[in-house]
């Protein structure tokens, strides 16, 4: 927020509501009622009430004392949005909320939340908090921070599309034909989605409620013969897209949502709800009859993650596409950026049009991080007019980028040095590249998990205590969120065994407060490994995606062992190999070079 003044206003104005409505304090999270990770304008009220731009994140305001939680990638960036006269500011790995309210709450306060915004399981760790505290845990209808938030903007009302077949590779009779012969097999009469990415991925539809997700915000309720309610404005359907759904689906306005939950809740039967993706709303109103409530995930998560053979070849040819708009935009940098006269946005502007350029280019996958020098060190940084640095001689350059494709979606991380580059420099981003190749020629068996392979990522920065304060990798999605679960890894999470088909970021960093910041981040994806003579049991492997070359003047070869060194030369003669007849002249005889054998 621009102005501090303001956020001391508007903290103020949130402290006379919560006492007009007889509470003691409010939490207030990043989330909109489907728990998405970017959320529309009208849905950001952490944003709003406190300046930060995050996509994760809580803050809680009591009567005397407020604070706000981030996660590592946000740590720096917090402390330049966020008053101090506002605001605690707390690492949530190292604080988190629920111990934060163990040690402040006292006997006797109410605290209030609004259940729309919260996970049915964040809300009973949140209870168990305020039982052993003997503070009082109130369900707000009307959410104060919408009350006092008086400029608060219209919620998206985009068309919903149908995603064509020749990308999704299914249609969606057979997706939800396999819904329901799970929920048969379960002993399940029904199942609530309220992401709308599970929606957008079972109906095969997209949308562009949400900014970088393709989403059409809507909710749903999938019956054991795999019909479907749809709860959706209807002003965002055309007749296309009706008929596209076909008579299985039926569509009723968001207000008829309740009604539908509470008719369920009334029948002897079993629903499923994921406790983890549902709101408190959904599950309290689920609650009130002789329904049973089963909780487990979110039945569309895993083959939702697992690409089908038509999506994962829409993702590698995505990534041929992209990578060649990478190279026009690195030889470009490599052009001009010795001047000391390109700035952070400048640079990112270039980057977008770069890419814009293929005709299946829908949308950014997310805000790209364009951090020069000490900027670079802030993980999820984004540059702005007030923070817009240039990129200066001597100074390493980070790049997070990613795209939306009809066919796939893209996010990679290149770290460049302008001009000359320091030996530590050279060193750091060594480690960082020596952690990257480890990850992406392991082989695992069968069931292996995220977490058991992060430290893989590691390990050459732990050997001079180093290391990174963020995951090595996320899952992507097909034309959708470009994170996704359930897969991940990380040394904090990844508890789901990986499979054929996932798509994970591979990308280790190493982050000098106040001098610079490596990431190097290429998508993989998960294959059966075919070529291990003997092998007793199932293996996995990683397929690299993302086709960029490496800044070569930053790799201190003594570093390298051989394999390292022929796994670099093998991956930039597959660079070349894949862009060049998509690339002009110029910047043909820049990647020549570029990718070069060591």
């Amino acid at each position: 927020m621009k102005n501090r003044s303001e956020q001391i206003q508007r903290v103020s104005a949130l402290r006379a509501e919560l006492m007009r409505q007889n509470l003691s304090g409010f939490i207030i999270p990043h989330a909109d009622e489907y728990q998405n990770e970017y959320t529309p304008a009208s849905s950001e009220r952490l944003r709003w009430l406190t300046g930060f731009t995050g996509s994760a994140g809580t803050a809680v305001i009591l009567g005397e004392q407020a604070a706000i939680f981030v996660d590592g990638r946000y740590v720096l960036q917090v402390k330049t949005e966020v008053s101090a006269e506002c605001f605690a500011v707390y690492h949530s790995a190292e604080i988190s909320v629920t111990q934060w309210l163990t040690s402040t709450l006292t006997p006797g306060l109410q605290l209030g939340y609004d259940p729309w915004l919260h996970s049915h399981q964040e809300i009973e760790r949140f209870r168990s908090i305020c039982q052993q505290s003997d503070v009082e845990l109130l369900a707000c209808n009307n959410n104060p921070v919408d009350t006092v938030w008086m400029t608060r903007p219209e919620a998206p009302c985009s068309v919903m599309v149908s995603h064509p077949l020749e990308f999704t590779g299914k249609d969606s009779a057979a997706k939800r034909a396999e819904l329901a012969k799970h929920l048969q097999n379960e002993q399940l009469e029904a199942v609530i989605l309220t992401s709308p990415d599970s929606l957008a991925w079972l109906l095969n539809v997209r949308g562009r409620d949400v900014d970088y997700t393709p989403l059409s915000l809507c909710m749903g309720i999938v019956f054991g013969d795999g019909s479907v309610k749809l709860f959706i404005d209807q002003k965002k359907l055309t007749q296309q897209t009706v008929s596209h759904l076909g008579p299985a689906v039926s569509t009723y306005p968001p207000n008829d949502f309740e009604g539908e939950l509470k008719k369920l809740a009334q029948q002897p039967i079993r629903i499923l709800c994921d406790p983890k993706k549902s709101s408190s709303w959904v599950v309290d109103c689920l609650n009130q009859g002789e329904a049973t409530m089963v909780y487990g995930d979110d039945p569309c998560a895993l083959p939702k993650a697992c690409k089908n053979k038509i999506e994962a070849k829409g993702a590698r040819d995505a990534h041929v596409r992209d990578g060649a708009a990478l190279c026009r935009f690195l030889a470009w940098l490599s052009w001009k950026s010795p001047s000391g006269n390109i700035s952070e946005l400048e640079a990112a502007e270039y980057l977008d049009t770069c890419r814009q350029q293929n005709n299946l280019w829908q949308d950014m996958s997310f805000p790209t991080i364009s951090g020069a020098g000490a900027n670079g060190a802030i993980v999820h940084y984004r540059s702005t007019q007030e923070t817009n640095a240039r990129l200066e001689p001597g100074a390493l350059y980070l790049v997070d980028s990613g795209a939306q494709y009809l066919d796939g979606t893209t996010d990679v991380t290149r770290t460049v040095g302008i001009g000359t580059p320091t030996e530590e420099h050279r060193d750091r981003y060594t480690r960082v590249l020596q952690g990257h190749i480890a990850l992406a020629t392991a082989r695992f068996p069968k069931g292996t998990t995220g977490s058991q392979l992060d430290v893989l990522a590691r390990i050459p920065l732990w050997e001079v205590g180093l290391d990174y304060d963020h995951g090595t990798g996320h899952g992507v999605g097909s034309y959708l969120g470009v994170h996704e679960g359930p897969q991940r890894i990380s040394k904090a999470g990844g508890s789901v065994a990986l499979h054929p088909g996932m798509i994970v970021s591979n990308e280790p960093g190493y982050y000098k407060t106040g001098e610079y910041g490596i990431r190097i981040e290429n998508l993989v994806l998960v294959v059966a490994c075919s070529d291990v003579e003997e092998s007793e049991r199932e293996l996995y492997s990683f397929e690299t995606l993302t086709l960029a070359p490496f800044d070569r003047h930053l790799i201190q070869r003594s570093l390298l062992c051989e394999k390292e060194i022929a796994w670099v030369n093998a991956y930039h003669t597959q660079v070349y190999d894949a862009v060049h007849s998509l690339i002009d002249s110029e910047t043909d005889e820049w990647l020549h070079q570029a990718t070069r054998p060591l």
